[in-house]
């Protein structure tokens, strides 16, 4: 198709959140790759300093407004639509049915066709629960969940479980786009000692009690085995598990890292044997598709995780990972000792794992969101639904 000029909108700035890294601007920067312009107008909600700067980012024009006047809701609003309308795109696509950026497209989806994207659950049973939001913040992200799909000309949308809930709110199939995030594949596969088992975690997508429970079975029959603790929780989640782990005797086999910079990340990888990936099944992780489980995939890292969600869409059992029914402890701890176990095996599966993450690259997700473009476009060519044709 002819090159658009395609204004994404963000939910918050660059920094210090991953989110905008993750998902957006890997796939602004391979829609550019195809021809497009794309800017990124995003308020600098988490980082200030931020505000008034524009800076390029692989060909991809990220904007942050400036530090709005009061009332702080209304003029930020008005300073997202201004810098969306300033590079005078063919359309808008909405990332996150939510917040400031929600409210924006309300003006500007009566001037230009919208693509909204969807990759969390953010009300009820969603972050709503997970974070202390005012009670009207709450409604408010709850309705415009529901609303901003409905009113936009085509969905994008991270995971299946999010692709039902769209067609349940009532956006027809045929405008819902199924584009998962993707991965970039780096230069070397992970290569550890045959001991050490990576857990890398935002915390609250877990059952802290499951996961003591699994290291205990773990250090029951490897005392020598070590894990690599990488993350922090929204609500000191960190602290409760090394509570946890003390209490049951497993603490010593900890090493907790904190939150670390994404270009740290890799070398920790690397250093690693298997990938420790264990979440509840709830709403919010079925809806979620995370970006983490495919950086940890791309390094070829073996995953032993939960079958919940997007987790059975990435890895088949037996292939690129072992995946456990989700809230059996021992199970989960069953994997973990039979990859640490056997070095063939990790180096099939993590084989394994990185071929199917080549099959996710941002590359090859790009045309699904043109496709989405060309209907609000008015195009003809039918959505296919495959992530990876």
């Amino acid at each position: 198709m002819d090159g658009l000029q395609i204004a994404m909108l963000a939910p918050f700035g660059l920094r210090p959140k991953g989110t905008l890294a993750a998902r957006m601007l890997p796939l602004a920067q391979a829609l550019v790759r195809r021809g497009h312009t794309v800017s990124i107008v995003a308020p600098p909600i988490h980082e200030p300093r931020d505000a008034g700067r524009s800076d390029s980012y692989g060909g991809v024009m990220v904007r942050h407004t400036n530090v709005p006047n009061w009332p702080v809701t209304l003029n930020q609003v008005r300073l997202l639509i201004n810098d969306v309308l300033a590079v005078k795109p063919d359309l808008v696509h909405l990332f996150k049915p939510k917040g400031y950026g929600g409210l924006a497209v309300l003006w500007l989806a009566r001037r230009l066709p919208l693509v909204v994207d969807t990759d969390d659950w953010e009300g009820w049973g969603g972050w709503n629960e997970l974070l202390p939001y005012s009670m009207a913040a709450k409604r408010l992200f709850a309705w415009q969940e529901a609303d901003l799909p409905r009113r936009a000309a085509a969905v994008t949308v991270a995971s299946r479980t999010l692709e039902t809930q769209v067609w349940g709110a009532g956006v027809p199939r045929g405008r819902t786009f199924y584009l998962p995030n993707g991965a970039d594949i780096v230069a070397q596969p992970a290569q550890g000692d045959g001991r050490t088992v990576l857990l890398y975690t935002r915390f609250w997508e877990l059952d802290l009690h499951e996961v003591t429970a699994a290291l205990v079975v773990i250090a029951a029959q490897r005392p020598d085995v070590r894990l690599v603790l990488v993350g922090r929780g929204e609500r000191g989640e960190e602290q409760q598990l090394l509570t946890l782990a003390e209490r049951a005797g497993v603490r010593q086999m900890i090493e907790y890292r904190g939150w670390l910079e994404p270009d740290a990340i890799p070398a920790v990888i690397a250093s690693t044997d298997v990938a420790l990936v264990p979440v509840e099944d709830t709403l919010i992780n079925r809806a979620r598709c995370s970006a983490k489980l495919l950086e940890l995939m791309a390094a070829g890292l073996p995953v032993a995780g939960s079958r919940v969600g997007q987790m059975s869409e990435y890895i088949t059992h037996g292939e690129s990972g072992l995946l456990a029914t989700p809230g059996d402890a021992g199970a989960l701890a069953q994997a973990v000792l039979t990859l640490l176990a056997d070095a063939s095996l990790r180096a099939r599966l993590g084989g394994g794992a990185r071929q199917a993450a080549a099959a996710y690259s941002w590359d090859r997700l790009a045309p699904i969101a043109e496709q989405a473009y060309r209907m609000v476009q008015g195009g003809k060519q039918r959505y296919t639904g495959s992530a990876t044709s």
